[in-house]
């Protein structure tokens, strides 16, 4: 049954792309319906592969080919579908307050090794410092290279788009924001660093008290981290609907269109991002002895829900989940993962050096290498000031280029397509701080722990 299934999808698949290779280049002329049935016939192969597989990653993954399709054939429809996907992103986000609090009280008090925390702190802050100006210095090196900002002038349709405002921060604005002034608000305004501040305290007040108290609360913390565990698994199985509203709701707003328009940049991004995956993050799995293919099905369903939703902190309790069972402990997960929301943002510091100067290019503006690195390492400090602002990358790119004298319309430029960017830094973000979980737990010789397999939770 299986293999039939198996089958059926590659004809299908066969068929559908021989129509497209022959429409495309003039060989034979196909009737939009004719094409348009092939494509729905793949997604309706893939759909009966995903019910016999009965797999959650594989529901998410056809559920964002079948949210292009439908985006690209019934665009009138598609763009009123972004309620569905922001439905899931709300959900989400009452589950990372709580399950963030309650993992990291456990893991701090129910362990009792303060010393170890300190540690954990530095060699992650060491580990995320190291890897994001690596990234940095890939991005300042691709868009130097491509010279993707020559040659484009600005579209009329961006010029009624408008972006956020951000106000300018100093050095003690930054260093403020890390700490909490009012929990309730850190969590409303889903201040991640914030709430990790907060627990990391709390966890070690509970860990000096008398077991008299001191049980009671552990024991309230890891029944409350069990709890939003089980409520994560529940609303997982919303993720295909919203990942099918997402897609399609991307491809219908903007088209097929988009993927044509401004490619040198899309390009000279996610092949950026591939060598930072491959030239550094590989070999520090390799290095720290990291399985990899193991690693790779981990982490497959929340960068495949990240993709989709342009959402880290969608996907960061089924991540904190999975690596969980990847054999990384509670402890180090809760600690280090949320941290490296703020601190670890590989993607999108990769991402900011290369738009700033994609910008400069974009104004024929020259400058020099010295120039270019106080822009780049100016944003690498800002990036981390401005946690759970909306479209954060976009809006610290625009306070930046205006902070260093340059124009702001090729910005604009970029809002057209910063949802495809998006995607790719997202996903990034994503397996960056999947990879600094399992680097620091093999840094702290307890990488393994846990032994149920990558995926034993997926229904």
């Amino acid at each position: 049954m299986n293999f039939s299934v198996k089958l059926t999808v590659l004809v299908t698949l066969f068929l559908a792309s021989i129509l497209a290779v022959l429409d495309h280049f003039g060989l034979m002329s196909v009737p939009p319906v004719i094409s348009m049935v092939s494509r729905w016939l793949v997604v309706l192969s893939l759909i009966g592969y995903a019910i016999i597989r009965k797999s959650l990653t594989t529901w998410i993954l056809i559920s964002m080919v079948a949210g292009a399709e439908f985006g690209y054939d019934l665009p009138h429809i598609a763009v009123n579908m972004q309620i569905i996907s922001k439905i899931f992103l709300r959900l989400i986000k009452t589950i990372i307050a709580p399950l963030l609090f309650s993992t990291i009280v456990v893991g701090i008090a129910g362990h009792s090794n303060l010393r170890q925390v300190g540690r954990m702190g530095w060699k992650s802050l060491l580990y995320f410092e190291a890897v994001s100006t690596i990234a940095l210095f890939i991005g300042l090196l691709a868009i130097n290279l491509s010279k993707a900002g020559e040659g484009i002038s600005q579209p009329e349709a961006l010029k009624a788009e408008s972006i956020q405002d951000l106000p300018s921060q100093s050095g003690s604005d930054i260093i403020l924001h890390i700490f909490p002034e009012n929990i309730a608000k850190s969590i409303y305004e889903g201040q991640v660093l914030q709430i990790v501040i907060f627990s990391i305290l709390f966890g070690i007040a509970v860990a000096v008290l008398r077991d008299k108290h001191k049980i009671p609360m552990i024991r309230f913390t890891e029944a409350l981290a069990e709890t939003m565990f089980k409520f994560t698994q529940l609303v997982m199985y919303f993720a295909p609907f919203a990942v099918f509203a997402a897609i399609a709701y991307s491809i219908g707003h903007m088209g097929l269109d988009i993927l044509f328009n401004l490619f040198k940049l899309l390009a000279t991004l996610y092949v950026s991002l591939t060598i930072f995956l491959v030239v550094v993050l590989l070999p520090v799995a390799l290095l720290f002895k990291i399985p990899v293919k193991k690693f790779i099905l981990a982490i497959s369903e929340p960068v495949s829900i990240a993709f989709a939703t342009t959402s880290s902190e969608s996907a960061l309790p089924v991540a904190m989940e999975r690596m969980e069972e990847f054999g990384v402990p509670r402890k180090i997960v809760a600690f280090v993962m949320p941290t490296g929301y703020s601190f670890n943002l590989d993607g999108t510091t990769l991402y900011l050096s290369l738009a700033t100067i994609f910008v400069a290019q974009v104004s024929g503006i020259h400058l020099s290498f010295d120039r270019q690195l106080l822009i780049v390492f100016t944003l690498m400090l800002t990036s981390k000031g401005v946690a759970g602002v909306p479209r954060a990358s976009m809006v610290i790119l625009l306070a930046t280029v205006a902070s260093f004298g340059l124009p702001a319309w090729p910005v604009y430029i970029i809002l057209g397509i910063d949802e495809l960017m998006d995607m790719a830094r997202t996903s990034v973000n994503v397996i960056g701080n999947c990879l600094a979980t399992a680097v620091i737990a093999r840094w702290e010789g307890e990488f393994g722990n846990n032994e149920q397999g990558p995926a034993s939770r997926n229904p």
